[in-house]
């Protein structure tokens, strides 16, 4: 599911001017604090939960440089932001989606200068005041460029809001996946998701494109096929609001699909892996949904939901139906 990327404008002014030296080997030439951290995170018309989000990232034991914040909700959200001296707030009039603004939001964090960008979502929160140490560390230790921490439910400590494969079967389970210890080469992008910066430059940043549902994995498929050293760490944990009922199972507990709560989220999500099927050209996947989205809504006799699915994956599939969100119909 990735694509050979287009050299951005920034990658390919820092190739020119570098001398031919790596323009990543001296990114952070002369900063005094090699591990520096800079979070990226984004927030829509959820000042509370932003509140909650930034005093959490304010108690963190370890040192967090500057906190890039983009807002893209309908009422500014700067008077929170305003109560914490190290945000940089980046009002957006326009709405970006998730992509847009974790995209934004992390070429921010980028220019800041430092070493590392730690991704959050407003209605994400790290789990204990050492979140944050404990990435840094598991990164340094296992020469990783990006890792994430389990992102369980907020009610439910021990239950993962995303699902792991564990032979074949999706687990919701904390402890199942814990037992595992180090995930190498999976994880769950954005929310905690610590990537050291030069890495964007390698894989350019989220895209915009896809708005919101899609582009963690477009991002994550990318990160694989550049060979980008990343896993999960299961002794760190981000709380965020779970999508237990979206995974729905057709046929037996090895085939599923998702089916998110509201026409919106439906049309992006379909659309979107419509597209990343033709962009990575991923047959298995193509068959998996296929197959499985007939199944899911012939049992159900919702043929509406079926014309409803087909339309938007096969807008994806033909590159279709891109654009700014007062486009879109669902």
């Amino acid at each position: 599911m990735d694509s050979s990327q287009d050299t951005s404008v920034i990658g390919s002014y820092a190739l020119r001017h570098t001398a031919g030296r790596s323009f990543a080997s001296g990114l952070f030439e002369g900063n005094p604090m090699p591990n520096s951290v800079a979070v990226a995170a984004v927030t829509f018309d959820r000042p509370h939960d932003l509140g909650t989000l930034l005093n959490a990232l304010s108690a963190q034991t370890a040192e967090i440089k500057s906190i890039c914040l983009v807002d893209s909700g309908n009422t500014p959200a700067k008077d929170v932001a305003d109560g914490f001296s190290n945000v940089d707030y980046i009002r957006s009039e326009a709405n970006l989606g998730g992509a847009g603004g974790f995209s934004l939001a992390a070429l921010k964090a980028v220019a800041s200068g430092a070493r590392w960008v730690w991704l959050m979502d407003d209605d994400a929160e790290p789990a204990d005041a050492d979140c944050l140490e404990t990435l840094l560390r598991e990164a340094e230790e296992r020469d990783l460029e990006a890792v994430l921490p389990l992102v369980v439910s907020p009610g439910d400590p021990e239950k993962l809001s995303f699902f792991f494969r564990i032979d074949g079967k999706v687990t919701h389970s904390r402890a199942a996946v814990e037992r595992l210890g180090f995930l190498a080469g999976d994880g769950h992008f954005f929310n905690g998701a610590l990537i050291r910066s030069d890495v964007f430059f390698k894989v350019g940043m989220p895209d915009m494109r896809l708005f919101i549902r899609g582009d963690e994995v477009d991002f994550t498929l990318r990160l694989r096929r550049a060979g980008i050293r990343f896993g999960t760490v299961t002794t760190a944990a981000v709380t965020h609001p779970a999508a237990l009922d979206e995974t729905q199972h057709v046929f037996g507990a090895r085939w599923h699909v998702i089916v998110p709560g509201s026409a919106f989220k439906r049309y992006y999500y379909y659309r979107n892996r419509g597209y990343m099927i033709r962009r990575y050209f991923r047959v298995k996947s193509l068959v998996a949904d296929v197959g499985g989205y007939l199944g899911y809504f012939l049992r159900r006799g919702d043929l509406r939901g079926l014309a409803s699915w087909f339309s938007a994956f096969s807008q994806g599939l033909r590159g279709k139906g891109f654009g700014p969100l007062e486009d879109q119909t669902f």
